[in-house]
């Protein structure tokens, strides 16, 4: 082909991030797009030039079959109708995490991309990023040994968006599906991918959206409004245990009273550790002395470079069919995990997966 014929599903603010990078490819032409908020798809249109605008994918999906790949950027609710809509329809999909709702909803969407023959890449965006790749290169050239546990780390002191965030209909959940889905993937990611086999997790809804607060959000959804719901957890810790024996601690919040907002990712190995927050540091020993190294290599963490390396690389892989990094699989693997944490923490007991 010679451009990717784009459609995004949902304009609201994550598509921004999409349809920014799908702009400064040159091999992609962004064809169409469509929200529910016919407000919402007159902006996203108007800002990218785009004409073709619609308030139902199944309408667009049907009206313009020339359409070749379609980015889902909805609430997590519509991930799943749309995403395997679009496959039915024979598109190449990239769905926004978290997958799905729950692991159910995400195994049906894998079947109907293997039924479909197409490729179904989930937005684990943090993978792309610079401390990702030089942390891979590390742990390629066993400079951690076994890396055995992992605290991945995404708090918020008052960070609830408001909008669909805080309505668990639409969300799934709160800071754990929203959250710590990025820190858990990336944990996991690098440490091997290895099979989860059991969580324990407890969530807390004691602080909610914290309206009384003056001031600004950490990040605010389009949708929010003064009448908005807030019915998900604002904190969650949780204990992921996998099939190698190797284990992640995972704390996330959209509302905590902590000193300030943080996003640490630390791995502990035999020969070393390190931490990310946002710089790289390594911690390991020299002649029996203990020492603590940090990178000079940039590892800076712009969403905008994350976001133009996710996006380059499924539109490769729609257009030249490489391998995909983000595989349909581990958003199944990463939904059961979720659903594990969730069921743990209403019941109290460690849940086997």
């Amino acid at each position: 082909m010679d451009k990717v014929k784009i459609a995004v599903i949902g304009c609201g603010g994550i598509s921004g991030a999409h349809l920014a990078a799908y702009q400064k490819n040159p091999n992609v032409e962004i064809y169409a797009l469509c929200d529910i908020n016919e407000k919402q798809v007159n902006k996203r249109g108007d800002e990218y030039g785009v004409n073709r605008r619609y308030l139902d994918c199944e309408t667009m999906l049907r009206e313009l079959p020339e359409i070749d790949a379609v980015s889902v950027c909805t609430w997590n609710s519509a991930h799943a109708p749309c995403t395997i809509a679009a496959l039915k329809a024979g598109k190449h999909v990239l769905c926004e995490k978290p997958m799905a709702m729950n692991a159910k909803e995400a195994e049906e969407m894998l079947q109907a991309a293997k039924d479909a023959g197409k490729l179904l890449m989930i937005g684990f965006v943090r993978r792309f990023g610079n401390d990702c790749a030089i942390l891979s290169d590390l742990i390629a050239d066993d400079q951690f040994g076994e890396i055995y546990y992992a605290k991945a780390t995404y708090l918020r002191r008052n960070g609830n968006p408001g909008g669909w965030f805080g309505d668990k209909s639409r969300s799934g959940g709160g800071p754990l599906i929203d959250l710590g889905v990025h820190v858990i993937d990336l944990t996991r990611y690098l440490m091997g991918n290895h099979k989860p086999v059991s969580v324990y997790g407890a969530t807390f809804q004691k602080l909610y959206n914290r309206k009384e607060i003056k001031g600004s959000v950490a990040y605010q959804s389009v949708s929010a409004s003064n009448n908005d719901i807030c019915d998900v957890e604002d904190a969650v810790t949780a204990l992921i245990r996998f099939d190698n024996g190797s284990v992640i601690s995972v704390e996330a919040s959209f509302s905590l009273n902590l000193e300030k907002d943080k996003g640490d990712i630390e791995f502990f190995g035999t020969k070393a550790g390190a931490k990310l927050d946002p710089g790289l540091k390594i911690f390991s020993t020299m002649s029996n002395y203990m020492t603590n190294v940090e990178l000079t290599v940039p590892t800076a963490l712009s969403f905008g470079g994350l976001f133009d390396n996710e996006i380059n690389h499924f539109v490769d892989c729609v257009q030249n069919g490489s391998p995909c990094r983000n595989p349909a699989e581990d958003g199944v693997a990463l939904m059961k995990i979720l659903d594990g944490i969730y069921e743990s923490a209403r019941t109290g007991h460690e849940v086997i997966l």
